[in-house]
């Protein structure tokens, strides 16, 4: 008997879990940094799970996948896909983007596995956009086609940071005298938070001593640290500016969705945010945005939903 798995790989950790005929399950955590290769963590999950035997494998990964040879953005993992499948010795190896695989997940998710920010309904075939920060910034946006639902890969994340407002353009100054250029991912990832509550240090002429982004997002949410709080709160303006020029890009009636590590950490923050007050802040383009729902990813394993989806189709085909 052949057994099916996935893997949902980021620049921390890399999760793997065996399909099913109704989802996903043996779910298992790595952290990448333990590993020297992808096919070693691989190879520890198989070992741990001999009962089965796996053949076949969709691997969701946080970088662009463009031919045989995929080189991880923020982590240092590279490798042939060909190799790889040889080394694992698979019938069937499917590597994509793991926002690729987010986008898959989206047709499958039901309301109760996301939390709507703000108003707005969903068209049912209209385009779908979802962005994730986390160690990065994935964006992907999926359309309705002939044949079904279609994945159109982009590397939206490394897009340019827009100020809106005075206290982003402090942010945009920051970012430009650090690396010379600011981009969304900057802003909007982990290292993004502690970006901005640098740049707010900064410019109050306080020391920053963090350099944590749990440590900031802990100070913003009990209350315990200004500069903290005012740090999530324009992280969460920005992000809502981020999806309302999504939703404008490709008329995304279907909604908005925001996945990634760190967004569902506070959501209740978010909701009471001025994120959706920037999303719809679009001056004449109001209208246009205002009836398109936004939405946060409540399950935490999507990401290997969409890639249980995209190998069953892809197999199936």
């Amino acid at each position: 008997m052949s057994d099916k798995f996935v893997a949902d790989v980021g620049g921390t950790n890399i999760r793997l879990a065996r399909v099913t005929d109704t989802g996903v399950t043996d779910i298992k955590k790595y952290i990448c940094r333990d590993f020297a290769s992808i096919d070693l963590a691989i190879q520890t999950y198989f070992d741990e799970h001999t009962q089965f035997t796996f053949t076949q494998g969709c691997i969701a990964i946080a970088c662009p996948v463009l031919g045989d040879h995929v080189e991880m953005t923020n982590h240092s993992w590279a490798f042939s896909q060909r190799a790889l499948k040889q080394q694992l010795r698979l019938a069937d190896l499917f590597v994509i983007n793991d926002f690729t695989a987010v986008a898959h997940s989206l047709p499958t998710l039901s309301s109760q596995q996301v939390i709507q920010v703000g108003e707005g309904e969903a068209k049912p075939q209209g385009n779908i956009a979802v962005f994730g920060p986390g160690t990065g910034l994935g964006v992907e946006h999926i359309t309705m086609t002939s044949s079904g639902w279609q994945t159109l890969d982009g590397e939206g994340g490394h897009t340019d940071f827009a100020p809106v407002d005075e206290t982003d353009v402090i942010i945009w100054r920051y970012l430009q005298n650090q690396h010379g250029r600011a981009s969304a991912e900057e802003v909007m990832s982990g290292r993004g938070i502690v970006n901005i509550y640098r740049a707010l240090a900064n410019a109050k002429g306080i020391a920053a001593t963090l350099d944590d982004p749990a440590q900031v997002t802990t100070q913003a949410l009990e209350g315990s640290c200004d500069i903290c709080e005012a740090a999530l709160t324009q992280f969460c303006r920005i992000m809502g500016s981020f999806a309302g020029n999504l939703a404008l890009n490709m008329a995304t009636t279907g909604g908005v969705f925001i996945g990634g590590g760190i967004a569902t950490r506070f959501a209740d923050f978010i909701k009471d945010s001025d994120f959706r007050a920037r999303f719809e802040a679009k001056g004449q383009m109001k209208h246009y945005v205002k009836n398109i729902p936004t939405y946060l990813i409540a399950e935490p394993d999507h990401g290997l939903l969409g890639a249980s989806a995209y190998l069953q189709q892809h197999i199936a085909s």
